[in-house]
């Protein structure tokens, strides 16, 4: 992994965007905010990102995207059977969040919720990421043999519960509704063997 200092300045903008965003919301995260994180100018932030927040928050939400497109491929590279890599995503991600104390949720989806609406490119953005995730997800179980049809439509009930058990865990702040979403959607991806 890369040091502050060996990752560029537009990088470091993104990250702390998509970070900032994770924890506080597109709403309450400003530019200065991002700028004073991100250890640059806010002359920096304009100029890399010159359509402003907007522009600069459809960035963080792909880099969002591509950190969790990176965790999934991850876990499923690690894992063979798909229940089993989706119980051990469960509980990687229940992990994060208490290493997190709770803050650091999905990066994608408090934005895009604060932005319904209001903001479509950032939506989106948003969908786009989701997509992503189900694709892989959708690979995944095609290639342990399951129908492209089935496939599909269990890559959507994965993404949708994990993200709703993930939102479920910071509320509650417990380990357990991610924990009871993986046992679950392993019964549910076994039943289609």
């Amino acid at each position: 992994m890369r040091t502050q200092h060996e990752i560029g300045t537009r990088e470091r903008i993104v990250r702390a965007t998509s970070r900032l965003m994770q924890r506080q919301g597109y709403e309450a995260t400003g530019l200065k905010q991002i700028s004073q994180e991100a250890r640059a100018t806010l002359g920096s932030v304009y100029h890399f990102f010159p359509g402003g927040k907007r522009e600069l928050t459809i960035e963080a939400v792909r880099h969002g995207d591509r950190e969790f497109a990176e965790f999934l491929h991850a876990v499923f590279e690690r894992e063979d059977d798909p229940a089993t890599a989706i119980v051990a995503c469960t509980r990687d991600l229940a992990k994060g969040l208490r290493e997190s104390n709770w803050l650091d949720g999905c990066p994608v989806t408090t934005t895009a919720l604060e932005s319904a609406g209001r903001e479509p490119e950032i939506q989106r953005a948003a969908e786009e990421a989701y997509e992503n995730w189900r694709t892989l997800v959708r690979d995944k179980l095609t290639r342990s043999g399951f129908a492209d049809d089935v496939a599909h439509d269990l890559a959507h009930s994965v993404i949708n519960l994990l993200e709703g058990a993930e939102l479920s865990a910071q509320v509650s702040q417990s380990e357990a509704p991610l924990e009871i979403a993986g046992r679950h959607l392993a019964r549910l991806v076994d039943s289609y063997r």
